[in-house]
């Protein structure tokens, strides 16, 4: 079963306070990139997995989806979801996505923002994605960057410059890695990019584009601090395709 952290009370609290917690979209740094990904929502159908809050399933609804469905692990972020966009034509479902069904030929968008890097059994997932999906339906998804998950202990470093250094370390060693973000004993799975990849090939879905997000010079000059996120990527943003009839 997935970890489900977003259920604990200090980690929790601890998310309420960022950034993308309490601006939505204007908070998350890689949502323009994300977006650029989208298709016209316009009547599509459309499946959030791990939709937390409900940012972009009250999104997809305002863009004209004929439907959108949130599926989360989270009691508290349904809760949230549900009580601050309720909305006709959005469903929010509590569900592991470890082992998920999901109807056949039901969706023509799914969508996922920083969720699937917690899922341990990826591979089944990306086949039960594929089948769910109508033909020439698209998977949009945001996981961390394996470079930035890869560290078994990462820590900034400073060199003889002064300059702050992000070590590499175990990046081909896969599997779980324990963090303290926020709470302790955050579990989350690392893969190699390649691993990702084939991951998608192997459930017969075609890659459209791959993306190392970094931000722009504009979101640089907004935000200065920023510029460490040139030092790694901490964003990897993927679209795929099913095959069309």
């Amino acid at each position: 079963m997935t970890q489900n952290i977003y259920d604990d009370p200090e980690f929790f609290e601890g998310y309420a306070q960022m950034p993308r917690s309490i601006e939505g979209f204007a908070g998350a740094s890689e949502w323009p990139a994300m977006r650029a990904l989208l298709p016209d929502l316009r009547g599509l159908r459309v499946l959030d997995l791990g939709c937390g809050y409900g940012w972009f399933c009250r999104w997809a609804h305002e863009q004209g989806a004929a439907s959108v469905r949130g599926l989360d692990v989270s009691r508290k972020m349904l809760e949230k979801a549900a009580r601050d966009f309720p909305a006709e034509g959005i469903e929010y479902m509590r569900t592991d996505l470890e082992t998920v069904n999901l109807p056949v030929v039901a969706f023509d968008l799914v969508y996922s923002s920083l969720a699937l890097h917690y899922i341990e059994d990826l591979a089944s997932l990306f086949e039960r994605i594929h089948t769910a999906l109508t033909p020439g339906g698209r998977l949009v998804f945001s996981i961390e960057h394996p470079i930035y998950m890869a560290p078994q202990n990462p820590r900034w470093s400073i060199d003889k410059n002064g300059h702050q250094s992000w070590p590499l370390d175990s990046y081909f060693l896969e599997g779980p890695r324990i963090t303290h973000w926020l709470a302790p004993g955050v579990v989350k799975q690392h893969r190699t990019l390649g691993t990702t990849l084939n991951l998608l090939l192997r459930a017969n879905l075609s890659i459209t584009h791959v993306e190392e997000w970094r931000p722009s010079p504009q979101q640089i000059a907004a935000r200065p601090e920023m510029i460490e996120e040139l030092d790694r990527p901490m964003f990897l943003l993927i679209a795929a395709q099913k095959a069309s009839l």
